[in-house]
């Protein structure tokens, strides 16, 4: 076209760009102009344009440019920029795509030439909801009504939207962008952590905003976001104190101003459990950055502040017991008592849910021992009683011995990262009170800087330790790292020679534990690395113990001859497991009587339920309520796991959990009537003539019992057993039907347990729908052909 044509038309889209409704009038022409003909939106035409990323790039560039009959650029960007945010909203969806790529364009295109304006006229408006609800504004909350609504659904949905459009999909990681978008990332992981508890079509792009961030920012910045999502410093601002989200009506939230609560234990109560969500929501944010080493860089971190918080906490005098402390140094002791916890939570949250593939280089590896081996240097010095826990000291020393040993093929750069321990390890063998510890690390820094040409013998222990090589060490992990930590008195049993071996067998002779004793003498028949692990499950330290019945456990599962010949001594030590204390111990022994069972019913059952129909004799009641409620948790994994076989031993495991439900105790009592809940549900209709027994003990627990949960285990087994029968509830329960209706009604009406009351509803409502289904059975249609004759 002519020179004067062309300016003549830039003139004229220029005026029409500044009018009001100018920007989409203007990109309407525009790409109707080069797609030939506009036509229906959800036409062809549109469809190509769609595709054709290159002409909605080139529209957002002449929006971009500031034309030149406009007075000022500020003017331009005021009229403009609010236009161009209205272009994310278009709602035809073929169209959108259009629009939408047009505007991101625009946005980012003028953000990285005029950064300062675009952030006033467009970032700002584009953030302002989230903005306004966040810690760092000023709201006049007195002059707003509790539960008045700061943020509409519509418009903090819209908003959440809006910015997976501008920074997920523009996907561009500028400064100004990642600074505008982590003003508000406190408030959108409260909104993420909120949509994970409740069904919301804003948890998605939530957890796409966070993720885009955390993997584009700078891993100091990443991991400064991260400590301030996790409330440990002030890096984030996060939704204000007095806002709380609500679950809105069209699947979406909206905030609203917190409503004052009277209860000051509900209101603690509702506190924790926020913040236990916050930290969950963390985890599970964590666990989708494994591979890139965020969360690996952001646990050492955390294993860094609790050793800085011990530290502290060490140092600082308490001036709850210390007389003469001011109000202020009272509130600091509880502001560290606080963090403290917090990063405990923390710590214990990652190592349960990204333990697994945690460490992603030999870098990360080095980094985490050097936080234990730190903390080991650092707090024996702060006086007695103040010795770090061995388990976690021996683990980090035997990760150490294991790469060294060969777990990990090792290059000259390695060495480079691992000789940054040698100082560590030094000190820890100068200063460390445990001998045996300050030996493995004087040998384990020789290792390191002769770069594993000299490995004395302590490094090779602790390297079989913890990759398993001997039997009765422990397990290996899926991820190579240590399932147990190896403890420095097992460093000792890798030396060869007798004098080791006497060491050992004095050792297992004064085990302190009870029936530890006699545990080599029982198992002196049995081949030799079984009876290492049999030995071990009497360790008195409890993750050896563990460690050992869980590789017993396996062998059961992988059905090894050795073990499988030794049923009843693996069943008494299982059983003598249950009754320790620690949770991972007996667990354990629980998993290892469950798979035992599984697999020989018909010898293992009978010993079970005569155990927890007789508990062991010179017990207390309440250590023996504690070991039948263990039991009963044994047999329904057992029960689980026959499946519909369990009907061959449907009458010694009702009796049982019925007779349990007599019990004084009333924890036992509950826990017999859940146990048998489930059974019924797994037999449905092959309950038979024994439902009169359970109906009976059922209907006279949830009117009599005087204990509240004992009661609602009562009514729960209604519930279960309903839901179990499901179709078939009128023809096996019609004897003892209207009997459960009256009692359920007995219970809404007179319980004064709310949930008890809560379960009769709900079997009612099962109840009521099985009545329904069998009075008004659906109607189908049939096609019947008959044939004449």
């Amino acid at each position: 076209a002519p020179a004067w044509l062309r300016r003549l038309c830039g003139h004229l889209l220029s005026e029409r760009l500044l009018r009001p409704g100018g920007v989409q009038a203007v990109v309407r022409g525009v790409l109707e102009g080069t797609d030939g003909e506009w036509g229906a939106l959800g036409g062809a035409g549109a469809e190509a344009a769609a595709l054709d990323w290159r002409k909605c790039d080139a529209v957002g560039k002449i929006l971009a440019a500031c034309p030149q009959q406009c007075l000022s650029l500020e003017d331009y960007y005021r009229q403009v920029c609010p236009q161009i945010l209205d272009l994310l909203h278009i709602q035809d969806k073929v169209a959108a795509r259009q629009f939408q790529r047009v505007a991101t364009t625009t946005l980012l295109t003028m953000a990285r030439e005029q950064p300062q304006l675009a952030e006033r006229h467009l970032l700002q408006p584009l953030l302002a909801p989230l903005r306004r609800c966040s810690q760092a504004a000023e709201l006049a909350l007195e002059d707003l009504t509790p539960g008045a609504v700061l943020v509409p659904e519509a418009e903090l949905g819209s908003c959440v939207e809006d910015m997976l459009k501008v920074y997920v999909v523009g996907n561009d990681s500028s400064s100004l962008l990642l600074g505008s978008l982590q003003s508000v990332l406190g408030v959108v992981f409260s909104l993420y952590s909120f949509a994970k508890q409740n069904v919301s079509y804003l948890r998605s792009p939530c957890q796409d905003i966070l993720l885009w961030f955390l993997e584009k920012a700078e891993r100091e910045q990443s991991l400064a976001v991260l400590e301030g999502l996790a409330r440990l410093s002030s890096h984030v601002p996060t939704l204000h104190p007095q806002c709380q989200l609500r679950v809105g009506s069209e699947g979406g939230a909206a905030i609203v101003v917190e409503e004052t609560i009277s209860d000051e234990d509900e209101a603690l109560y509702q506190k924790i459990s926020l913040e236990q969500c916050h930290v969950e929501s963390l985890v599970e944010l964590l666990s989708h950055c494994q591979k890139s080493g965020l969360a690996g860089d952001f646990f050492i971190h955390c294993l860094k502040e609790l050793t800085q918080v011990a530290v502290e906490d060490e140092v600082a005098p308490n001036p709850a017991v210390e007389p003469g402390g001011s109000l202020l140094e009272l509130e600091q002791y509880q502001a560290r008592q606080g963090r403290k916890l917090l990063v405990l939570q923390l710590v214990a949250a990652l190592c349960e849910g990204v333990s697994d593939t945690v460490f992603t280089d030999i870098v990360q590896v080095q980094e985490f021992v050097a936080a234990v081996l730190h903390r080991a240097c650092v707090r024996p010095a702060q006086g007695p009683g103040a010795v770090p826990e061995a388990q976690t000291l021996a683990m980090a020393m035997g990760l150490v011995a294991a790469v060294l040993g060969g777990a990990v093929q090792l290059q000259s750069s390695d060495f480079v990262v691992l000789k940054r321990l040698v100082p560590l390890l030094e000190e820890l063998s100068r200063t460390y009170p445990e001998p045996l510890t300050q030996e493995l690390a004087s040998d384990l820094r020789i290792a390191i800087c002769t770069h594993g040409a000299c490995s004395p013998g302590t490094v090779g222990a602790a390297a079989d330790g913890v990759l398993g090589r001997k039997a009765g060490t422990g397990a290996q992990s899926p991820a190579g790292v240590p399932g147990r930590a190896p403890s420095p008195t097992s460093l000792q049993h890798g030396h060869g020679g007798p004098g080791a071996h006497r060491d050992r067998s004095e050792e297992q002779s004064t085990c302190r534990e009870p029936s530890a004793s006699a545990a080599p003498c029982a198992h002196s028949l049995a081949p030799a690395g079984l009876q290492e692990l049999l030995v071990s499950a009497y360790d008195p330290q409890p993750p050896s113990r563990a460690a050992a019945l869980r590789s017993l456990a396996s062998l059961v599962t992988q059905r090894d001859p050795e073990a499988l010949g030794l049923q009843e001594k693996l069943l008494q030590v299982f059983l003598e497991n249950v009754q320790h204390e620690d949770a991972f111990v007996y667990l354990s022994a629980i998993q290892g009587i469950a798979l035992l069972s599984s697999d020989y019913p018909e010898r293992i059952l009978p010993v079970l339920l005569a155990q927890y129909e007789r508990p062991a004799q010179g017990t207390e009641d309440t250590v023996a309520a504690v070991t039948r409620m263990k039991l009963g948790e044994v047999l329904m994994r057992v029960t689980r796991a026959l499946g519909d076989m369990v009907f061959q031993h449907r009458e010694p495991l009702i009796r049982a959990f019925l007779r349990g439900a007599r019990d004084p105790d009333s924890a036992l009592r509950a826990s017999s009537l859940s146990n048998l809940g489930e059974l019924c549900q797994h037999l449905g209709f092959q309950l038979g003539s024994i439902i009169q027994e359970v109906t009976c003990c059922v209907t006279a627990m949830a009117r009599t019992d005087p204990e509240a949960e004992v009661r609602r285990a009562a009514v729960h087994v209604v519930v279960l057993l309903l839901r179990g029968l499901s179709e078939k509830v009128t023809e096996v329960l019609q004897d003892v039907l209207r009997d459960l209706y009256r009692l359920l009604k007995h219970v809404v009406t007179a319980e004064r347990d709310a949930a008890a009351v809560l379960h009769a509803q709900l079997a009612l409502e099962e109840l009521d729908t099985a009545v329904r289904r069998a009075l008004f059975p659906p109607q189908t249609l049939e096609k019947k052909i008959v044939v004449l004759p």
